[in-house]
């Protein structure tokens, strides 16, 4: 089945429409029959699943965790895939919190460049230990680890989640608002809430670089193992695989680059040391040749899928042995104390992409492309940012379609709100892999400091639903973007705007209005976007900026295209009807920071129009709709 859709009908609309009335999402501890129930329950303590746990709590809100390891970071830590990609100039959030408590660990961020396919790179067992002492700090969360949920079930609006312990006893969790933070979409598929999977139809998404037909392609995904380099002289060579063949494996010392048209051939050294770890160990999770396999388990039941991951092991140890026979690295062995497990994989295998919801956003190729000229301006509802650029894997698969993802050049992008937020089903929010985004775009979105930044996100939404009372798709997408904001995160790509610049969250919510817009750039693998808070601005750029604020500067054309200065900020304004004295701007500027002598004359900087714009008119203020369209307009 290519696509499955699950479709409501309008009595059940009615009926959910009318339980959002009813329902009453009432923050602090609620009590029904004597028992304790929590404000937001997650299912996945992975990426998302612990960062949408921290930032709700943070607000003030209880959280129950429900995790099926014992380890919490899914992604980074449970598959061991401990090497960052993207997002190394743009640390969001609770990302760059993450990766501050590494640097503290291993002493300083040079001690985490250790593999050139990242600058952040670390032990698995330590990113869940760094996570752990996070979730510790917050009392409001609770996690129960080793616990695999079984049913789910929404009364009167109140989710109940029945999974069973590690001890084998049945535990229900409570709460009026629900997070998907699996791995794969499964709550929202098991509550029938419509999704996409595989690859999407041209006219579906809108892209120039889709497929005329859609299909249920994934990408390939990994089963990791993490090696450590016992010494010159050890031989931990691994006990022959069955069914070995090293002609599977022969080329797989290519390491030439199609993001940057490198193209140096056969340096077996430089591929091994692509995930090379703090104390001496390799994260094994190579592409091309490597360990990738083609196994599309989504829609198989959870014993199906362990069945049929265990191919997805065996690739991996082929892969070990011949790099260990082969290619000379015997001295290279399972660091079997990595993971609390007796084969020494990790706990689960790394899943580049999942089911991927129906939401309120379909974020698609050109809103990442020319986020300024689509008519959808998700721009403005941004709640989590990537650089990386479009990376699929399907080295494995023979029969998929020939798109070179890679070429396709993107600027760095922001992630709308409305991507998080089902189209229908009141009291969810989803996260991980699995928003509303296309399957191209997956291929950026799916990346860890992204996906940290989507939990992040969904722990904001939740706790602002929670404490305003209201359904997540009701919540001020200006409120959650403030939320973020407040907690040093990102929700425009700004790599020149730092989170310690005095005016990062002005220039942040200048973004978000698209007033001064930012410049993007495809870049290698860390694409970019700038704001240039040092440049001026013309007096025309600025009247067109403000246009969608002010209908009756549509036809205003008396703006010319010299720069901002005191007097034009003045004037420009004042045909928007808003009316402040030379001396109240100047005022204005002064308590922002700005030094010197200021007069009429005086030309203003991007980043001092931005201080303008928010302390004078603001703009961030007014409401957007998930489109991004502007809400109660003024006439």
């Amino acid at each position: 089945m290519r696509r499955i859709y699950y479709r409501f009908s309008g009595s059940y609309r009615l009926l959910m429409y009318g339980m959002l009335l009813i329902t009453v999402l009432a923050s602090g501890t609620i009590r029904t029959r004597a028992q304790e129930m929590y404000d937001v329950l997650i299912v996945g303590g992975g990426a998302s699943g612990t960062t949408a746990a921290i930032q709700a709590a943070r607000l003030g809100v209880r959280v129950l965790v429900m995790e099926e390891t014992c380890w919490l970071g899914g992604m980074l830590t449970s598959a061991g895939v401990s090497a960052i990609d993207g997002n190394h100039r743009l640390p969001s959030g609770l990302w760059g919190e993450f990766r501050e408590k590494l640097y503290a660990h291993y002493g300083g961020s040079k001690a985490v460049e250790t593999g050139w396919v990242s600058n952040t790179l670390f032990e698995p067992s330590v990113g869940n230990r760094v996570l752990k002492e996070m979730v510790a700090n917050e009392p409001k969360i609770t996690v129960w680890y080793e616990t695999v949920w079984t049913d789910v079930k929404r009364t009167d609006g109140i989710w109940t989640v029945t999974a069973k312990g590690p001890d084998g006893k049945t535990r229900h969790g409570k709460a009026p608002l629900l997070i998907d933070a699996t791995e794969l979409g499964d709550i929202m598929a098991y509550m029938q809430v419509p999704y996409y999977l595989g690859m999407d139809a041209r006219a579906q998404t809108g892209e120039s670089f889709a497929l005329q037909e859609a299909n249920d392609v994934v990408q390939d995904l990994t089963y990791v193992l993490t090696l450590q380099d016992f010494g010159p002289r050890a031989d931990k060579t691994i006990k022959r695989p069955k069914n070995y063949d090293k002609r599977e494996f022969e080329g797989c010392c290519d390491v030439s680059d199609p993001a940057t048209s490198h193209t140096d051939q056969n340096d077996c050294f430089r591929m091994l040391t692509y995930g090379r770890l703090p104390n001496n160990k390799y994260m094994i999770n190579w592409p091309k040749k490597g360990n990738d396999i083609y196994l599309n388990i989504i829609e198989k039941g959870r014993e199906e899928r362990k069945q049929m991951l265990e191919a997805a092991k065996q690739m991996t140890l082929r892969y070990v042995y011949y790099l260990q026979t082969e290619l000379g690295f015997k001295n290279l062995g399972i660091a079997y104390d990595e993971y609390p497990t007796k084969d020494g994989f990790p706990m689960i295998p790394y899943h580049r992409e999942s089911r991927r919801l129906k939401a309120k956003s379909l974020f698609a190729l050109q809103h990442v492309m020319s986020p300024y000229d689509t008519p959808e301006a998700y721009y403005r509802t941004g709640v989590a940012v990537g650089d990386y650029t479009i990376d699929h894997h399907h080295y494995k698969y023979t029969n998929a379609p020939e798109i070179d993802f890679v070429k396709i050049r993107v600027p760095s992008y922001n992630v709308p709100l409305g991507a998080l937020v089902p189209e229908a089903q009141h009291g969810l929010i989803v996260a991980e892999k699995s928003i509303g985004v296309t399957n191209i775009v997956n291929g950026a979105t799916r990346l860890q400091p992204v996906v940290l930044g989507i939990g992040q996100a969904a722990g904001a939404l939740a706790a602002l639903a929670i404490r305003n009372k209201v359904d997540p798709s009701k919540v001020r997408i200006r409120e959650v973007q403030q939320v973020l904001l407040e907690n040093r995160a990102y929700i425009m790509p700004y790599l020149d705007v730092d989170t310690n610049d005095p005016h990062f969250a002005v220039v942040q919510k200048i973004g978000a209005t698209g007033v001064l817009k930012g410049v993007g750039i495809p870049y290698k693998w860390a694409n970019q976007t700038w704001f240039y808070p040092e440049k001026t601005v013309s007096q025309y750029d600025l009247l067109v900026g403000l246009r969608p604020y002010f209908p009756n500067l549509a036809t205003n054309w008396t703006a010319s295209g010299e720069d901002v200065t005191i007097a034009g900020f003045q004037y420009i304004i004042g045909q928007a009807g808003t009316e402040l004295s030379v001396e109240t701007i100047q005022r204005a500027l002064r308590q922002r920071g700005m030094q010197g002598q200021l007069t009429q004359e005086t030309v203003l900087s991007r980043r001092w129009v931005a201080c303008l714009l928010e302390d004078c008119l603001h703009l961030f203020e007014r409401p957007v709709n998930f489109n991004g369209e502007l809400m109660n307009n003024r006439k």
